[in-house]
């Protein structure tokens, strides 16, 4: 049972981002450092530049039945209105309980005992959010249908899309259609966030068809779909892998006449970013500022990881400046994007000076600076300089996650240490993780490497006996190894083992086994098992045409591969994004 009767403080921030154990400190004018917590509810809010401020508490409306109702909440923060709710203590109660306990019936008991007032109301709410944020969609369920189900406080829209937004992430479309229904019965009115949140739960569901649908039934309401919606699609299509879709999407959004804002081309610069498309990304940042939209942190932080990606290190430090002239004091994210930038251009002693810059800005590395540190240092080579910072993320209590590991482990595979690779995996095991299937291909690989083939089939089968099922990578490794080694008869054996697998061949497959074949000068089984890959729906790429001609022999063999590839590259239908 729970006692009620505290007061609610908020802190008006814009988050970047949130980390449930993190208590936000703010300090005062004496320089001493506060809990935000201690302070009285009326005239307190940290701005952007950290400092206190003041706010008149009777901008707050406090409507029938609490101050959140009916307000919304905006789309993908995970903050309502942009407030950063500080839990009160019976706040605080009925999250740990919610997180406790499973049972529905012992918490439904539990919260009937609360009393239908206005801060009991904020304390759901902001409870709600905190394991929004937290990604605790089952306790989320638990506390919103109680609040439409059983509770007096009258239906809100609030409380509808937090329960849209849960079962979408535990992608019950069912449920998440059911509750959709239940809001328009009960004359509650959809917000842009509520069809916003309808898109990504089909997302999410693969169910690209509804999500389109999505758009048909705001129309039908005479509704123009926002920015918001659009986003929501965007961002679920590149969730899904769908990055063809999601920029046909945007083409869409501009071609609709939507105005697009500050999020949607941080989407699409991401979007080109993991796609290696550095220039497209420029591109966009370039429009954007030309339509005179302001970019954020976050805008400045994508496009300068489009450039790390490429290892285009001084693009990547231009853009790290601009975001300071811009008035942007440069997060942890920031800086591990430019560290990400020297990283993959090779130059570890670049990523360290950003490392100790940071620290020095008084800007803390989390686990993703460490782990960014421990794969320079592996991919240049020093192997050493990588253990040790894996040992000191290790003193400073950052627990190093499966990524931290298999950077190690890479850096060590480069230089052939097996001893100390099998250690490592070793190492996963004893700290309660389980290697995984990149761990055991990247075994695969060092076997491979080095000629040691019984380890690498012994690997192989307990793959297939084990709980991590091998992948298309995984043959990709022993074809290519196999290849190779001139043990076609056995690469041969893999290749046609895979349909019986369920595992489809892809460029890379085919490319290994071609090259088995073209080092031998093979070229007329060559040319078979391309017209084979052809057949099979697999377009070559352009390591697929070096390899074709390093097969030839004579000035008409390349001569023939030349033209195919050039009639092929002329016939084949692409999507030149604008």
């Amino acid at each position: 049972m729970f006692v009620v009767g505290n007061t609610l403080n908020h802190v008006y921030i814009q988050p970047r981002s949130y980390k449930p154990s993190f208590k936000w400190m703010a300090k005062n004018s004496s320089s001493s450092d506060v809990a935000i917590e201690k302070w009285k509810r009326d005239g307190v809010y940290i701005d952007k530049r950290g400092k206190l401020r003041t706010f008149h508490h009777k901008k707050l409306s406090r409507k029938r039945c609490g101050s959140l109702r009916g307000q919304g909440w905006k789309y993908g923060s995970g903050f309502v209105d942009g407030v950063f709710p500080v839990l009160s203590p019976i706040a605080q109660q009925i999250l740990d309980f919610l997180q406790q306990e499973v049972d529905a019936d012992r918490v439904w008991g539990s919260l009937d005992n609360l009393s239908p007032s206005h801060s009991t109301w904020d304390d759901l709410i902001n409870v709600a959010v905190q394991l929004r944020l937290n990604k605790k969609w089952d306790p989320i369920v638990l506390l919103c249908e109680w609040i439409l189900q059983r509770s007096s406080f009258q239906l809100d829209v609030m409380c509808f899309n937090l329960l849209i937004d849960a079962y979408g992430q535990k992608s019950l479309y069912k449920k998440v259609e059911s509750t959709y229904l239940e809001l328009l019965e009960a004359r509650c009115v959809p917000t842009e966030d509520t069809y916003a949140l309808l898109v990504k739960a089909y997302c999410t569901a693969g169910l690209k068809q509804k999500a389109e649908a999505v758009f048909a039934e705001m129309r039908k309401y005479g509704l123009s779909p926002s920015a918001t919606v659009y986003n929501a699609y965007i961002d679920g299509l590149m969730k899904g892998g769908n990055s063809q879709k999601a920029i046909e999407v945007f083409q869409r959004m501009k071609r609709d006449g939507c105005q697009l804002n500050t999020e949607t081309y941080t989407l699409m610069i991401n979007l080109y970013g993991k796609a290696s498309k550095s220039y497209m990304a420029l591109k966009l940042f370039d429009e954007m500022r030309s339509q005179k939209c302001k970019p954020n942190i976050c805008t400045y932080t994508a496009l300068v990881n489009a450039f790390a990606r490429e290892g285009l290190c001084e693009k990547a430090e231009e853009i790290f400046e601009q975001l300071q002239e811009a008035g942007h004091e440069p997060d942890v994210y920031a800086y591990n994007a430019l560290m990400e930038a020297y990283s993959r251009a090779g130059y570890p002693y670049g990523a360290a000076e950003v490392f100790s810059l940071m620290q020095h800005m008084g800007c803390e590395p989390d686990r993703a600076s460490f782990n960014i540190m421990v794969d320079a240092y592996g991919r240049a080579g020093l192997y050493e300089d990588a253990e040790s910072v894996f040992e000191e993320m290790k003193k400073l209590g950052i627990t190093p996650t499966m990524k931290s590991h298999m950077l190690l482990l890479s850096a060590y595979s480069r230089v052939g240490n097996i001893a100390k690779c099998e250690n490592i995996v070793n190492q996963i095991q004893e700290s309660g993780l389980q290697p995984d299937t990149f761990v055991l291909n990247s075994m695969l690989n060092l076997y491979g490497k080095l000629g040691q083939f019984k380890n690498m089939e012994k690997v192989l089968v307990a793959m297939e006996k084990g709980p991590y099922e091998a992948d298309i990578s995984t043959y990709n490794i022993l074809i290519n190894v196999y290849g190779r080694a001139g043990y076609f008869n056995r690469m041969e054996e893999l290749f046609q083992s895979l349909p019986a697998k369920n595992l489809t061949p892809d460029v890379v497959t085919w490319t290994s086994r071609l090259g088995a074949y073209s080092r031998k000068k093979l070229y007329q089984r060559c040319l078979e098992i391309f017209e084979e890959m052809i057949d099979a729906g697999c377009y070559p790429d352009g390591g697929t045409a070096k390899v074709l001609l390093s097969a030839c022999s004579s000035e008409d063999q390349i001569e023939q591969v030349t033209t195919v590839i050039r009639t092929m590259h002329k016939d084949m239908k692409t999507v030149l994004p604008i």
